[in-house]
Formats: C-alpha cells, structure tokens, sequence
C-alpha cells in the first residue's frame, strides 16, 4: 500500500479496555483544534467506540445548535464471507480507498484498532508513523507486552501484539526506511502513589528498553471521561450547561493539561503557532 501523505496515527493495544478509543478521540480533537486537518478511521467492527463517540458529537452538536469540530470519519467492517484470502482482499481494498480518499487533503489520520488481533489491525500497524499503546496502570496489563521476570521486572518473553508491532516495524522498515515511533502512554493512573504504580513504571521503562520504543506520562483515572462519552466531548471542548456542572472544573483542566502532556511527548508534526492558538482559546 501506497504511503500516505500525512501523519499516520495508529492507537494500539490488544487488550479491551486500555483506553485506546478515548485516547484516539481525544488526539484527534486536539489536533483538530490546533488548526490540523484531521481524518479517523475505525477499523474495530465489534465496539465501534471511535464511531460511537462521532455519532455521539455530531447529536450532541445538534441536538444544542453547536458548531463542534469534527474529523472526517470512516468505519470499516470486518468481511464476513466464507474465503479468508477473499476476506482479506475486501479488507484491504476498503482501507485503501479510505485512505486514498484523505491522503492528499489531511495533515493527519488517527487510526483506532480493535483489542484483538483482525487483518484490519496489521493493516493499519503496518501504516503507522507514530503508534500509541495506551496501557492500563496494572502489572497484568502489561502481558499483553511481554511476560515478564516477577523478580527482575524484565522482559523475558516477548508476547503476541509486541510480535505484531515488530513485524510490522520490521515491514515499514524495509519498504520505506523509516520506523515507526512506539510511544507506550500509562493510562488510567491511580490519583495516589503506590507501590504498583512504581512497578509498572520501571517494567514499562524496561519494556521500552527491551522494544525500541518510549514511555510517555500518562493518563490518570478520571470519572470526567466517562461523564464525556455520551456527548461525544472532550477535555478540549468548551463545557456547559448540565455538562459542566457534572464536571470538576479542576479534573477538567488537569486532564486536558495531561493530554496536553501526551501530544508533546509524541514529537508529532505541529506547527507551534497551532499550538499557542489552542492554548489561548482552551
């Protein structure tokens, strides 16, 4: 598949519920807000989260007389025919149309995957410029990684989805020249420390060491998420209304404050004067 002309983000991880929908959503609003021109694509025909949280917006938006911003959206089903390889070649057509479509008129494309490994999945890994794995703040969690040395907190077995991100890492590598930046994003942090959390920091820091990837300061554990999802807002939205009050005026700026965080440490191609712009009407 051809490369695309703009910045591909893959949000992935194969564990259900890391947070990856929200945290797609929310980098896909912020850089809609930051002057970007912004596609999505949802390529998890189970959930949908992604386009749950577009059709959620889009009602919310005009159920209230709001002009929210949105990202051009697509959805791609899995094929459900009898012939894998035909399943397989429907798959990848869908999502090169997709692509294609928004490739030259978009300065980034935010890819949302399912918790489980789908065609869809490797296509969109193999696409990436920059892959999130959002990780939910447990030592469990992180065996969707690699098992890991209960003694040491190394790495010593490499597990399925590290597998995938590798090949398709090592595929990207060899047919443009360029890798793909693996950020791992610590989500859903507890508010308190413990001694958990300093585990999974280190195990995470030498899970990057061992992968060739990063670690970026993460996400804490915020009821201000879910009170959004069914408006279809953000941390970056203005907030009113029964909304607002649901909302801590400080859980809200401290969240948008911590994906403000997560963006920066993502090295993505913004232009700063796009980002002061979002800083001045936040």
């Amino acid at each position: 598949m051809a490369r695309s002309g703009a910045h591909v983000i893959v949000v992935g991880n194969e564990k259900g519920g890391s947070g990856k929908s929200t945290t797609a959503f929310h980098l896909a609003i912020y850089l809609l807000h930051a002057g970007h021109r912004v596609a999505s694509i949802d390529v998890d025909s189970r959930q949908q989260s992604f386009t749950h949280y577009v059709r959620n917006r889009r009602a919310h938006a005009q159920e209230h007389g709001l002009t929210l911003l949105n990202p051009r959206h697509f959805h791609l089903p899995s094929a459900w025919g009898d012939s894998r390889r035909e399943n397989g070649q429907a798959e990848f057509e869908m999502f090169r149309r997709a692509v294609a479509e928004v490739e030259n008129s978009v300065d980034f494309v935010v890819i949302d995957t399912p918790g489980f490994d789908t065609n869809l999945t490797r296509l969109a890994h193999s696409l990436a410029d920059t892959l999130v794995t959002p990780v939910n703040d447990s030592l469990v969690d992180l065996n969707v990684l690699a098992r890991v040395d209960g003694v040491t907190g190394q790495p010593v077995e490499t597990s399925h989805y590290a597998r995938l991100v590798q090949r398709a890492r090592s595929e990207r590598l060899s047919v443009t020249g360029e890798s793909v930046d693996w950020v791992l994003v610590r989500n859903r942090i507890s508010m308190l420390a413990s001694r958990n959390g300093r585990q999974v920091q280190t195990v995470l820091e030498n899970i990057g060491t061992r992968f060739g990837c990063r670690v970026a300061d993460g996400i804490a554990e915020r009821v201000i998420f879910r009170s959004l999802f069914a408006s279809g807002l953000t941390v970056f939205d203005a907030l009113d209304g029964d909304i607002a009050a649901d909302v801590s005026s400080v859980s809200h700026v401290a969240a948008r404050q911590e994906y403000r965080t997560l963006v920066a440490a993502l090295n993505l191609p913004i232009a700063p004067v796009a980002d002061s712009a979002l800083r001045r009407s936040a």
